[in-house]
């Protein structure tokens, strides 16, 4: 299972825009392994949407999931910079530090800040 877990993308996000994100701890369930995921998009009207599509994806992979918080993120992918910044109001804020460097893992040439 600690396979699997290793194939979830540890970044989805929009190309482009200011949209809600979530950080959200993955572990396999009735194991020990277990992995942050950021995940974000313009199509959420609420944060809570993020999740409630996450969510279940992880379960059909023998994953369970729990929201660590949310804000946003402001991608300029033109300008190659991310911003993370706010807060959930269901979820509370992400840690934006855990988020950056998760973010840091795929858009490794990227600016990215926080605030």
């Amino acid at each position: 299972m600690t396979d699997a877990l290793s194939k979830i993308p540890d970044v989805e996000i929009d190309p482009e825009g200011t949209f809600k994100y979530i950080l959200v701890n993955v572990k396999v369930k009735d194991g020990d392994a277990s992995k942050e995921i950021v995940r974000g998009t313009k199509s959420a009207e609420y944060h809570n949407h993020i999740f409630d599509k996450v969510s279940p994806a992880m379960e059909a992979l023998g994953m369970e999931c729990k929201c660590l918080g949310g804000g946003k993120i402001e991608h300029n992918s033109q300008e190659k910079k991310l911003r993370v910044f706010g807060e959930s109001t269901a979820f509370g804020k992400a840690d934006h530090a855990v988020s950056a460097e998760k973010l840091k893992t795929v858009f490794n040439n990227y600016e990215i800040t926080l605030g």
